[in-house]
Parts: C-alpha cells; structure tokens; sequence
C-alpha cells in the first residue's frame, strides 16, 4: 500500500497527467490516420521523454501506445480505411453501421469496448503476470505456428458466400508477403530482379491499399453516374450505447477480453490476430450470424475489445521478463531503459513504485481516451458530411503520403496503388478481401515460426505434433474447419428443403 499511494502522488502531478493526455491525443492522431501508426507515433515521441521525470515519460509513451490502438476504429468505422492493421476487423461492421446512418453509434461502442477491453487486460495483468507470463513464454515455434494456423481457419468463416474463393483470397495474401529478401536465408524471391522490390510489400501499406483504393475508385464511379450514396449526419450528437445494448453485450466483451490478453501475451502474436479471432468467434457464436458484413454492432465489439485487451496482454511478459510483443512495446521497452528501469523479475524489486505507476498511469490513459473520443464523435461524425468525391481526393493524398511515411519509400505509394488496383478486380470477380488481409496479417509469423520450428528440430516434423499446445490449436483449427463446412451444407439443404416446399 505505501509503494501503491507513493505511485499514486506521483501521478497526480500536473506534468504526468498533462503527459499522458498528449500521449493518448498523439495515439489516438496517428491511429487514426491510415499509415500513420501508433509505433511511429511512439518512435517519434520517444526522444521527447529524455528531459521528463520518469514517470512522466512512461506516461507519455503508454498514452500514445493506447491511444493508438484505440484511434484506428475512427477511420475503420468512418471511412472503411483502417488506420491500423489491428482495426481491419473493426471495418467489416463499423464502416456499414456508419453507411446506415449509426456512425456515432458504431464510435461510441466501440470507445466503450475499447475502455472495457483495455481495464479487463489491466486486472488480469495485475493479478497474474507472473503465471501468465510463464505460460506465454513457454510457446515456442511450434506452438506460434499451430496460434496462426488457427487464426487462418477463420478464413471459412469469413470467406462469405463460397469458401473457395475465400481460400483463393487467403492465398493470395500469403503469397504477397513472401516478395521480396527471404527473412532467414536473404534470397531472392519474386523480385524479377527489380532491387525495389527487394524490400518486399509492407503489410500496412498493402492493407491501405486493399481499401483505399477500391472505396475511391467506387466513389468516382458513383459520381459519375450521379449515384452517390451520402450518409444522414443531421442532428448527430454525443451518443453512446444503451444500457441494453451494453447488457447484451457484456458477455461476448468478457470473451473477447479473455482472448485479447490471451493473445496478447503470446511474443509475437498481437492485435490483428486477436481481432480477427475474436470477430470469428462473435459471428460463430451468434444467433443471427447472417447480419455479420451489413452493420451488426457485434462486429465493433468482438474486435475492437480483444485488440483493445491486446495492450495489456502485451505488457505482462514485457515487465515480468523484459521481453516485448511488438515493435511498439520494444519502442516502451527502450523508453523504461533510458530512464534506468530495466524490465524482468528485478524491476518487481526495485522499482516497485514505478510498477504501480505504470498500472496508474494505464487507467489514467483509458479514462483519458474515453473523454476524448466521447466528445470527439460529434467532430468525427461530421466528416461525413463531406461530399464523397472531395473526401475521395483527401484520402488518395493521405493514403499516399502514410504509404511513403512508413519506410520512407516511394515504392510503397506504387505498391498501393497496385495491391489497390488488384484488390478492384477481385471484388469483380467476387473474391472477397478480408481473407487477403488475414494472409497478409498472419503470412509472415506463419513462414518464420515454421522454418524456425523446422531448424530447432533438424527438420523432423515431430515438433508439431509432440506439443500438448499445438496438437490443441491444429485441433481447434480442424473443427473450426469441419463446423463451417457442415454449416454451409446444412444451410445449403435447408434452402434446398424450404424452395422445394414452396414450389
């Protein structure tokens, strides 16, 4: 208690709260715009913690960590552009619900969510980062591949109207992310010798890409046939969710809770798997899972909650163990370093005030973002009423500019372009997109925790099939594979039986 109310003044300082506003505002910014991520934010802000107290520098970088995972929903829900991979499940629901007039509905749960998934990770983090942090590190390769082999399941789920096409989708994806240097051995692979692409396709610009694109060229489209569809923002206010609503809900934002700190905790695995997990989850288990892709609120809950969940998942084997989860808690890492704090068993020693200060500091940052983003809705709600056409010209040039910003490379505005131009013609030919992301998302760790398992056992397969944990994700992967299948045939005999009975 004395270590708790010593963290607890220290907190409670003009400087340390001022800092942790700026941090979640820069998050929730650079969230928010696409390309823009909160791991530049967090690189960017960095360098402004040398001459902080060092609390008021662990605030800063965890306000920003946060308010950037939270900011990517606005222009997921808003625009149907993810400002984050971890928001690309957010869209699927919150750009319809906003298409059909619930915008500031879609914001204000997914804000809600967001808190409540954010707190939830907190509490469990409190309570078991030593256990869970245990149990995390003891994955290796193998158990990381079984994780993603799982997560790429979801594909059956998410493949819409035919699962074929869903898988085609899903190839494609991991097949972008293997252009490019080979990660272990540095060959070439698909570069037809071109040293530009030696760098390979970056994930985020990909996604940019794959809805940027397709939603611009659409809008010139429909401008040009005079049928453009424009969103009701008239006496749009502050609006949160029901009581009822949230009560409905509780229960699907507890699970996806669990599975946000569950993966979060996981080296390696982080938010978009989370999200797209949870998505998966919420519509498999939903009594109407046909409202799912046309603005069901549960689509903004299930994913913005686990992503959400995600951040303090991260931060459990972070400071039990000194080991980061991504590249934004290695960015947080740095910043405890510099200040002296060196993160693992020791720190619970040692710095034990700065460890309350960093659970403080985390609810200080959640409450912050809530009052931010509540009062913001009436603000980011009106950008619909933009007309799309002029909309569309301010999305290509930040599109374009947080494709360059994000390896500085001019590749990556012709890389947008044309993942872009190809995401079009696959919602021609009906294929859908959101399998794609999920093999971008997912393709690298799938590659690099196989090859790595294959070295560890000298090629010998047995690694994945001698662990209790990956032989228990390739089950669940099975049956969430064999469930689809044999919902699509049962549903498939039922409108059979019920066109039958009609005629």
């Amino acid at each position: 208690m004395d270590f708790f109310l010593a963290a607890l003044t220290e907190t409670l300082q003009v400087q340390v709260i001022g800092a942790v506003v700026l941090g979640s505002l820069i998050g929730l910014i650079f969230g928010s715009i696409p390309g823009l991520t909160f791991t530049v934010a967090l690189a960017l802000a960095l360098p402004l913690t040398f001459g902080m107290d060092t609390t008021a520098a662990i605030a800063l970088l965890l306000g920003t960590y946060i308010g950037g995972m939270t900011g990517g929903s606005v222009s997921a829900i808003l625009l149907g552009i993810p400002g984050t991979p971890s928001a690309a499940a957010t869209l699927l629901d919150g750009h319809p619900m906003a298409r059909n007039g619930q915008a500031s509905i879609a914001l204000g749960m997914a804000v809600i969510v967001s808190v409540f998934g954010g707190l939830f990770s907190l509490v469990v983090m409190v309570i078991s980062v030593d256990l869970v942090s245990r149990i995390a590190v003891s994955f290796g390769p193998a158990e990381i591949f079984a994780l993603v082999v799982f997560g790429l399941s979801t594909i059956c789920g998410l493949a819409g109207r035919s699962i074929l096409r869903g898988v085609i989708g899903g190839i494609l994806g991991l097949m972008a992310m293997t252009i490019g240097l080979d990660p272990l051995d540095g060959v070439q692979r698909m570069t037809f010798g071109t040293t530009s692409m030696l760098q390979g396709i970056n994930m985020l610009v990909a996604i940019i890409g794959l809805f940027a694109v397709p939603f611009i060229v659409q809008v010139f489209e429909e401008h040009r046939n005079g049928a453009i569809a424009r969103v009701e923002t008239s006496g749009v206010r502050m609006e949160l969710p029901s009581w009822r609503m949230l009560r409905q809900n509780f229960w699907l934002m507890m699970r996806c809770s669990v599975i946000g700190t569950g993966i979060g905790a996981i080296p390696g695995a982080g938010g978009p798997i989370a999200s797209f997990i949870a998505y998966d989850h919420a519509r498999r288990f939903s009594p109407h899972p046909e409202r799912f892709g046309k603005g069901a609120v549960e689509g903004v809950v299930a994913p913005e909650t686990a992503n959400n969940a995600v951040t303090g998942g991260t931060m459990i084997p972070l400071l039990s163990l000194g080991i980061p989860g991504d590249p934004a808690t290695a960015i947080v890492l740095a910043g405890l370093a510099i200040h002296g704090i060196v993160a693992g068993p020791a720190m619970f020693m040692s710095h034990q005030t700065d460890v309350y200060s960093i659970y403080i500091v985390i609810v200080f940052a959640y409450l912050a973002l809530l009052a931010m983003q509540l009062v913001g809705i009436r603000l980011f709600v009106h950008v619909l009423r933009v007309p799309p056409q002029l909309m569309a010209v301010i999305i290509i040039v930040l599109c374009g500019i947080g494709a360059f910003t994000v390896r500085n490379s001019v590749f990556d505005i012709y890389t947008m372009a044309v993942v872009g131009g190809l995401a079009w013609a696959l919602m021609k030919a009906e294929i859908p997109v959101t399998p794609v992301i999920l093999g971008l998302v997912l393709g690298p760790t799938l590659e690099s925790e196989f090859r790595t398992a294959m070295n560890l056992s000298g090629g010998s397969y047995a690694i994945f099939y001698t662990s209790p944990t990956a032989l228990f994700f390739f089950g669940l992967a099975a049956l969430v594979v064999v469930l689809q299948f044999s919902g699509g045939i049962f549903r498939k005999n039922t409108k059979t039986t019920v066109e039958t009975s009609n005629a």
